[in-house]
């Protein structure tokens, strides 16, 4: 897996002008958190996210594109994903 800090930022870049954060767990799992910066309303949460698989940019961008998709659905949030 490509370190938090450099996955955070890659992530991070794919909502402008949203907001997002990574964190991982104990467990090694991760949660992402998609955010309106500004009120702070979360637009997705997921949690027990594997991190298996995202070791490149290119699995990264395909992650954002599935997490920017579900935004489009209306979905909120779910758990683990991937």
């Amino acid at each position: 897996m490509i370190p938090i800090v450099e996955l955070s930022r890659i992530m991070a870049s794919g909502f402008v002008p949203l907001s997002c954060d990574c964190s991982v767990n104990p467990e090694g799992f991760l949660t992402i958190r998609v955010f309106e910066p500004e009120s702070g309303r979360v637009d997705l949460l997921l949690t027990g996210v594997s991190p298996q698989g995202l070791d490149s940019i290119r699995a990264i961008s395909n992650l954002i594109g599935e997490l920017r998709t579900e935004l489009k659905a209306g979905r909120r949030g779910f758990a683990a994903f991937g």
